[in-house]
C-alpha cells in the first residue's frame, strides 16, 4: 500500500507518516525505486498512533504505548501508569486554562469598551496590574 492510501485510511497527512518513519515509530518496506510500501501492520500502527495523538499523548508516550502494545508479556499496570501520568498532565492544563479564563474574563468585564483610552486589559498586559492593584488607571 502506498503513502497516499495509508493517509486516506488513517486520516494522517503524508508528512506526519514520513515523520513517524523518520523517528522510528514505523518502518515500512522500501521498493527498489525508493517508494514506501506499507503493510497492514504499518497501517494498524499508524491508526494506533493517530488515536493516541488525538488523545494528546506525546510522541515518546506513543512510542512506549506502541512497544507495550507489541509486547504480549506486558503488564497492564505499565500502560495504566502512562495513561495516569497523561491524565494528571491534562488536569494540570485544565486548571491552568481555567485560571487563564477567569483572569481574562475579569479583565474583559473591567474594560468599559468605549471611546476612552483607558483600558485595564492593556494595563494588565503591560504589567501595570490594574486588577491586582484595584484601579483602572494606565493604558
Amino acid at each position: 500500500m502506498n503513502i497516499k492510501s495509508v493517509s486516506a485510511l488513517t486520516g494522517l497527512p503524508a508528512k506526519t507518516i514520513r515523520y513517524y518513519e523518520d523517528i522510528g515509530l514505523i518502518r515500512p518496506r522500501r521498493e527498489e525505486n525508493g517508494y514506501r510500501v506499507f503493510s497492514d501492520t504499518d497501517v494498524h500502527k499508524l491508526a494506533f498512533l493517530a488515536r493516541a495523538r488525538s488523545l494528546g499523548f506525546a510522541v515518546e508516550d506513543c512510542r512506549s504505548l506502541l512497544a507495550l502494545y507489541d509486547d504480549k508479556n506486558r503488564a497492564s499496570g505499565d500502560v495504566k501508569s502512562i495513561a495516569q501520568h497523561h491524565l494528571k498532565e491534562i488536569d494540570r492544563k485544565l486548571k491552568e486554562l481555567t485560571t487563564m479564563r477567569q483572569t481574562l474574563s475579569e479583565l474583559v468585564r473591567s474594560c468599559a469598551g468605549d471611546n476612552r483610552p483607558n483600558c485595564p486589559i492593556l494595563s494588565d498586559l503591560a504589567g501595570h496590574g490594574a486588577l491586582r492593584s484595584g484601579g483602572t488607571e494606565g493604558a
